[in-house]
């Protein structure tokens, strides 16, 4: 493992021989660099992020990093800065911090087959498009608007992953060349056969994310519930005053074992999102630890969550109270089964090489091409 500070860090970046059929490649993974890869508490971009490299390098790849100096990871690790900006608050604004990261890879563009940028907040990755002779790709991590969209369709030849098939739809008229679910990591979220008798919201807490309907479904069902995310306004203003530490419980923010903790020993994980988020990170790690989830069918909830297998979905509010009865008498041992299969991280790590190696081949036999016979960039 690597884990160091300095400007530049390397080790092998090698692992095991790829799976046949999937030539080892040169790949530059591109995180963000707000904190460290893995994070220390929460951070789905980031944890995602370190999944897929570490996979990548198990599967036989030469892979680098760029990423924070405090990250771990068994590739090459390229640390553009020490800290992220999240913890040294010298480093500001944070675009230029993303910038500059994402220009080290580029500029060492000839080293590698693919580029594959992980934004965090904005594809700022599209500039280098038409600069880099490398293809760029880009897996985006919000649900976009019409607006930005329409600004990003100036780079019409651009690659995308999406992350779901709810993403995929928003990113309408761009080049989406794979839908991707994320992973989790099945050997740290593991099964919880026996759970505890509280339910749990765990995410940033913010309106859209529903976490007053979240503390509204407790109190309509009599259950307790566990709120775990950092403290911020929204939490100060609009959900302290809910919170009696009896029924309506705050964690705090947790780390990664106590995630594993809290959510496998829920009776549910409780989603009822108001926005169209375009995953949901945690509905995947909590049914890995075999815990269900009551989800309002927005976004990407249906896709993640299989309606009366890993849980529930449901079109209102109303609906999951009265279902809620239902998801808590889910075979545990089934969630967590069918959670392996569908998010473990050598799928994912496998949808990824699949994606590179045709990006990669398109792009040897543009470059090979007569030049009359090229196919244009834009």
């Amino acid at each position: 493992m690597t884990n160091a500070d300095s400007t530049l860090i390397t080790s092998s970046g090698r692992g095991e021989p790829a799976p046949q059929g999937v030539e080892p490649m040169r790949i530059a993974v591109v995180g963000p660099v707000a904190q460290s890869i893995p994070p220390t508490r929460s951070g789905s971009v980031e944890t995602v992020t370190a999944l897929l490299t570490d996979g990548l390098v198990a599967n036989g790849h030469q892979v680098t990093l760029f990423a924070t100096g405090s990250s771990t990871t068994t590739a090459r690790l390229h640390a553009t800065f020490p800290l992220g900006y999240h913890e040294d608050t010298s480093l500001w604004p944070w675009e230029l911090c993303e910038l500059f990261n994402l220009a080290a890879a580029v500029e060492r563009a000839s080293e590698f087959d693919i580029i594959h940028y992980q934004a965090e907040y904005a594809p700022i990755s599209l500039a280098f498009t038409r600069l880099s002779p490398t293809p760029v790709l880009l897996t985006l991590h919000h649900a976009p608007t019409p607006p930005e969209v329409a600004l990003w369709s100036r780079y019409p030849e651009a690659p995308f992953v999406a992350i779901s098939a709810a993403q995929e739809q928003l990113l309408a008229g761009l080049k989406v060349v794979g839908t991707i679910h994320h992973a989790v990591d099945t050997a740290t979220f593991v099964l919880h056969a026996e759970p505890e008798g509280y339910l749990v919201f765990l995410g940033r807490f913010t309106e859209g994310k529903g976490v007053q309907q979240a503390i509204d479904v407790a109190r309509r069902t009599g259950s307790r519930l566990v709120l775990a995310a950092a403290e911020n306004d929204y939490y100060r203003d609009a959900i302290e005053p809910m919170v009696d530490g009896q029924q309506v419980v705050y964690a705090g923010e947790v780390d990664l074992a106590a995630k594993v903790t809290l959510l496998g020993g829920a009776r549910a994980l409780l989603y009822p999102v108001q926005s169209n988020e375009p995953f949901g990170l945690v509905m995947a790690e909590a049914m890995a630890c075999g815990t269900p989830v009551a989800a309002l069918g927005r976004g990407a909830a249906g896709e993640i969550v299989d309606d009366g297998v890993t849980g529930g979905v449901f079109d209102s509010l109303d609906a999951l109270v009265e279902g809620l009865p239902l998801v808590l008498a889910l075979d545990r041992s089934a969630v967590r089964a069918r959670a392996v299969e569908r998010f473990g991280p050598e799928r994912m790590v496998g949808a990824h090489e699949g994606v590179y190696s045709r990006l990669v081949a398109a792009g040897s036999a543009r470059r090979n091409a007569p030049p009359d016979m090229r196919t244009p960039q834009h």
